[in-house]
């Protein structure tokens, strides 16, 4: 649903999100926490810009919770080879937000980002 933005003064869409910069990573890992009390959809872009190594595999979920709760997952992004962008709604969210991303492969490296906006 729409919303006024008082420093942009106009109707925006959704609140802008970021749950990982751009950043080279070659293990496994998660993002910080978001909060995300104030929507229940988000609009994210898994955007790889780099990817090497031998048969180098991402794949990335994005997972919710109520406060201290257990952390369950909300969907996930298809599995990145290679250099893509990818953009895909997710439904559910709960009291908080994150990126969980697996890193495989031989010597793999993947420079990516996750970021979007609640709906």
């Amino acid at each position: 649903m729409p919303r006024f933005s008082a420093s942009r003064n106009q109707m925006v869409e959704g609140e802008a999100i970021s749950l990982l910069s751009s950043a080279a990573r070659t293990v496994t890992g998660q993002s910080a926490a978001v909060n995300s009390e104030a929507f229940d959809d988000v609009l994210l872009e898994l955007d790889v810009t780099v990817a090497s190594g031998t048969t180098p595999t991402l794949n990335v979920t994005i997972e919710t919770r109520k406060a201290a709760g257990a952390w369950r997952s909300i969907g996930t992004f298809t599995q990145k080879t290679g250099v893509s962008a990818d953009r895909q709604s997710f439904s559910g969210t709960d009291e908080e937000i994150r990126a969980n991303y697996a890193i495989a492969g031989a010597t793999p490296s993947f420079t990516f980002s996750i970021a979007g906006y609640s709906k």
